[in-house]
């Protein structure tokens, strides 16, 4: 069988047959089909439902949720991060997504321009990429020295340790899909008129540069994860179980007035697993 990869051009119209069959099952993707629309938000309903049971919760308690998350460009965070707040008050749900640093924050210790977007009372903050940047994107494309990132991997754990021991809920999702689904993403966002604004030239190099992501990301989760700060990896490539079993697992970490495990519903052990899993079974 031909190399699907061979040759791809992102900017011809047709996307190869190979890609197009491939992108569901790459990975090792358990499920041969999307998760059917009408079931969907069935449960979708229920798991909001319970998020605005959680919202008021959090208001008359003074609870701070952080969810990170992480993953290769295309991975869902965006859309799993806008199902999230959807009927949420975004006064209260902030969605902090920084763009590279200025000359300022250069100098600065690298976690402080992070800690000016934590949570106060009754407050979530969800980081569409994050810290972690230090981890991936920068080692990968060159823009920080193998030193730094060591040093990064080094006060990571100690820096989320800080965070949950002064109450705040730490949840932090690495999001995973397979190659040929990457490229399908990409060939989207390239032909929607709508979508081109998500497809940058760093997205485009990334793509050559595969297994040098795979690496860090291998060397990431084994040297953050924690017991105080765990990973949980979700298979996203279905982006509607992805969104579901996000949502299930903050809403199954959290008690809160009125929660209803069977609204909940069960965290799908084939599509959320803990970093020792997924790096044993290297699924992407």
């Amino acid at each position: 069988m031909s190399d699907p990869f061979l040759n791809f051009d992102i900017n011809n119209p047709e996307l190869p047959e190979a890609i197009d069959k491939a992108a569901m099952k790459s990975g090792g993707f358990p499920y041969a089909k999307k998760l059917d629309r009408d079931e969907y938000d069935t449960q979708l309903y229920a798991l909001q439902k319970q998020l605005v049971l959680l919202q008021g919760h959090m208001a008359k308690a003074g609870e701070r949720i952080v969810l990170v998350f992480e993953g290769r460009d295309a991975a869902g965070k965006g859309g799993t991060i806008k199902t999230i707040l959807e009927f949420l008050n975004p006064r209260y749900n902030i969605i902090a997504a920084l763009p590279k640093p200025n000359d300022r924050e250069r100098t600065q210790w690298y976690f402080q321009r992070y800690i000016d977007w934590l949570p106060a009372a009754g407050e979530m903050v969800l980081f569409d990429r994050s810290w972690y940047n230090r981890a991936g994107v920068e080692p990968v494309m060159g823009f920080c020295k193998p030193e730094e990132t060591e040093l990064f991997l080094d006060e990571a754990p100690e820096f989320e340790k800080r965070l949950t021991k002064d109450g705040i809920r730490l949840f932090k999702f690495w999001l995973s899909i397979g190659r040929e689904m990457q490229l399908k993403r990409f060939h989207d966002r390239r032909h929607d008129p709508l979508k081109t604004w998500k497809l940058s030239p760093i997205d485009l190099e990334a793509l050559n540069k595969w297994d040098d992501y795979s690496r860090a990301r291998d060397r990431m989760l084994e040297r953050t994860d924690s017991r105080h700060a765990p990973w949980a990896v979700i298979r996203a490539n279905d982006k509607r179980r992805l969104r579901l079993n996000v949502i299930r697992t903050v809403l199954s970490g959290v008690d809160y007035e009125g929660k209803d495990k069977k609204a909940i519903g069960e965290i799908d052990d084939k599509i959320v697993l803990s970093a020792e899993d997924f790096l044993k079974m290297h699924g992407e």
